[in-house]
């Protein structure tokens, strides 16, 4: 199993990144290879940022590398659509996204997925994830520095962890330097002084019903008929991915119910979910954001 640590180069995403990288690559395909200009001075970063945009966009599944011939990035399908609908990265659903790809990214972004998808506790410190996910990687035939994995963790505090909540004294009310994908609310502080941390389920309507569905759907391999407990418990699943507790699993499925796309049904010893309509993943992104973009022209009627 292919596994990757620390290709971050210990930057985490930065408010207004994405979108620079999508805007440059939409541009010049090859602006990561300099063949033209030279990369720091078209991104108006670091020599290591660009390394670390380079990463950030390919695992949080906007763009894409051929992994032979010429070293240029364009979009994935859903890069694309996204870079149409919401280039800023506006939209909660869009984070949403961008953190589903990257905590399910087990080739590139191998310590993400063991933190949503393999790691078992809710509360943790930074010992706690080491000390597991180094038995996790020897398991599987693997040896990693004990600093690459401090690196990766920190970066996953850092990624999801606003730092106006970790140190409100240290930041400025302008700073940009936080993750957008801290607005998800899926890790809190639990014991701010022995900095032990808790996985958070997201707060009431901040993640779209279509979202969820589209993650359902992604997961089903084609099939109609899908288990709850499968979708609550099971790897790369929308329970693990997005930390959500059974309740709050069934109050958005019954959601996706209200709009057509799903039966859920609880009788008879049944506990699981009939697809109603054709859908895949990417068909569900897409009705995402008309949903939004009809909204917005509701709102402004």
């Amino acid at each position: 199993m292919k596994m990757r640590f620390r290709a971050h180069e210990t930057f985490f995403i930065r408010k207004g990144w994405l979108n620079k990288g999508m805007k440059n690559v939409h541009n010049n395909p090859s602006v990561f290879m300099g063949t033209k200009d030279n990369p720091m001075d078209v991104l108006g970063i670091g020599a290591n940022m660009v390394k670390a945009l380079r990463f950030w966009l390919q695992a949080v599944g906007l763009t894409q590398e051929p992994s032979t011939g010429r070293k240029e990035q364009h979009f994935t399908e859903l890069g694309q659509i996204i870079h149409e609908n919401d280039p800023y990265i506006e939209e909660m659903g869009t984070l949403w996204l961008l953190h589903y790809k990257l905590a399910s990214n087990i080739a590139d972004a191998t310590a993400w997925y063991y933190f949503f998808n393999e790691f078992k506790l809710a509360e943790f410190s930074r010992d706690d994830f080491i000390v597991q996910i180094g038995n996790y990687i020897r398991l599987n035939g693997e040896e990693v520095s004990a600093r690459s994995l401090e690196d990766d963790y920190n970066c996953i505090i850092s990624t999801y962890m606003p730092r106006i909540k970790s140190n409100p004294e240290k930041v400025h009310p302008e700073s940009n330097i936080d993750c957008p994908l801290g607005e998800l609310g899926l890790i809190d502080i639990s014991n701010k002084k022995a900095k032990v941390y808790k996985k958070s389920v997201p707060k009431k309507d901040t993640l779209h019903p279509l979202i969820l569905l589209a993650v359902i759907l992604d997961q089903a391999n084609g099939l109609p008929e899908i288990k709850i407990s499968t979708i609550q418990n099971d790897p790369l699943n929308a329970g693990k991915i997005f930390n959500l507790d059974i309740i709050s699993l069934i109050n958005l499925l019954y959601k996706i119910e209200l709009l057509g796309y799903i039966k859920v049904v609880r009788t008879a010893g049944l506990d699981v979910i009939r697809i109603e309509k054709n859908l895949d993943f990417l068909n569900c992104v897409r009705a995402y954001y008309r949903s939004i973009n009809n909204q917005l022209l509701q709102e402004a009627r």
